[in-house]
C-alpha cells in the first residue's frame, strides 16, 4: 500500500536528562544535505509546538520534570497527528526526545478510535516509568505508561503533589480518555536497560521483549514473524524507533542514553523495512538523535537519515 507521507518535526526536548536532542531533527536534515539529498524538500512538513525555554527555569515537580510543558506538547503532537491522518496522509515523525511519543500514540488512537492498536517499540529502554516509580524524574522514561494508563503504584517510590497528579492524569487522557494500548499489543525489540520498577510492570503485564541475543540466536526473520503473530489481531500498528536501540560501537554515542550491545544498523534496517511493508502500519517515528554528544561529528544523524530514507522508500512502494 503506497503511503502519502507528511513529515512531522518535533523539536521538544524537555523530558530528556541531557540537553541537545532538540538539534537532532536538524542534524538529520544536515546529514541529508551533505549527501546531496533533497529528501526534506520532497514532502509536506508540519511542526510541533515546543516549550524548550523551560530548560532555563527551575523544575517545579521533581518526579515529573516539566510536566506542565509536556501536557502542552502531548496536545500539540496529538492534534498534529490527527490533522495529518484526517488529510489522508501518513505521519512520519522525526522527534527530539522520546517523552512526547505518548502524544503520538494518543493522536493515532484518537484518529482511529475503534481500531485496535499495536505498538512496536525499538529501543534500549522500556520507557515504562511513571512519576510514582521514577528515580530520575525525566519523563522521556514514561511515554508508554501514559499509553497503557498504568501508574505501576505497586512498586512506587515517590509521593506526588496534587498538581503533579492532576497533570499526569491529563497526560494520560490526551486524545481520548483511558488506555490507548493493551499490554498484549505492545512488543519490545532490543530493550536491554531497564530498572526494577520497569521489570515489575513488564512481568505483571507480560510485555514481550525480543532481546538482541534472541535476534542473533533465532534470526531476524523468525523474530519478525513472532512480532507479526503477536500483533495479528491488531488493526493498526505504530512503530517507534529510538536510535539508542543501536550499538554505539556501530554508530556513535550521539544520543542521550547510549547502551552497549545493541542492534547493528543493518538489523535496524531490516526491522524498520519489514514493518514499513506491513499494510497495518499507520505511523513511524524516529527519535533521540543528539549531535551534541556525537564523538564522530554527525555519525548518528547520518546513520539515522540512511534508515529514514530507506524506510520511506518502502513505505511509498510497499
Amino acid at each position: 500500500m503506497k503511503r502519502d507521507i507528511t513529515l512531522l518535526i518535533n523539536k521538544s526536548e524537555i523530558t530528556a536528562g541531557t540537553p541537545g536532542s532538540s538539534l537532532g531533527p536538524e542534524a538529520v536534515m544536515t546529514a541529508a544535505r551533505n549527501v546531496g539529498s533533497g529528501y526534506f524538500g520532497n514532502y509536506p512538513t508540519k511542526h510541533v509546538d515546543e516549550f524548550n525555554f523551560m530548560l532555563d527555569h527551575d523544575v517545579k515537580h521533581p518526579f515529573s520534570k516539566r510536566i506542565e510543558g509536556l501536557v502542552k506538547v502531548f496536545k500539540s503532537v496529538s492534534n498534529a497527528v490527527q490533522g495529518i491522518v484526517s488529510e489522508g496522509k501518513f505521519p512520519l515523525v522525526i522527534a527530539a526526545d522520546h517523552g512526547s511519543a505518548g502524544g503520538t500514540i494518543a493522536g493515532i488512537k484518537a484518529s482511529y478510535p475503534t481500531k485496535r492498536l499495536g505498538v512496536v517499540w525499538i529501543d534500549a529502554h522500556g520507557d515504562l516509568h511513571t512519576p510514582y516509580t521514577t528515580p530520575s524524574g525525566n519523563m522521556h522514561g514514561m511515554p508508554l505508561s501514559t499509553a497503557l494508563n498504568d501508574d505501576n503504584r505497586e512498586v512506587g517510590i515517590n509521593a506526588l503533589s496534587n498538581e503533579a497528579e492532576s497533570m499526569w492524569e491529563e497526560l494520560k487522557s490526551t486524545g481520548i480518555k483511558g488506555a490507548k494500548l493493551n499490554p498484549e499489543d505492545l512488543v519490545f525489540i532490543a530493550v536491554r536497560d531497564t530498572e526494577p520498577q520497569e521489570d515489575a510492570i513488564m512481568n505483571r503485564l507480560g510485555i514481550k521483549n525480543h532481546t538482541v541475543a534472541d535476534i542473533r540466536e533465532k534470526g531476524m526473520a523468525v523474530i519478525m514473524n513472532e512480532v507479526n503473530n503477536q500483533l495479528k489481531e491488531c488493526d493498526i500498528v505504530y512503530v517507534s524507533f529510538d536510535v539508542d536501540s543501536m550499538d554505539p560501537a556501530f554508530t556513535s554515542h550521539g544520543t542521550g542514553t547510549p547502551v552497549d550491545n545493541g542492534l547493528k544498523p543493518e538489523e535496524a534496517e531490516f526491522f524498520l523495512g519489514e514493518l514499513a511493508k506491513n499494510e497495518k502500519t499507520v505511523c513511524v517515528e524516529f527519535v533521540e538523535v543528539n549531535p551534541c554528544l556525537d564523538e564522530k561529528t554527525n555519525k548518528m544523524a547520518e546513520v539515522t537519515f540512511d534508515l529514514l530514507e530507506k524506510t520511506t522508500r518502502i513505505l511509498e512502494n510497499a
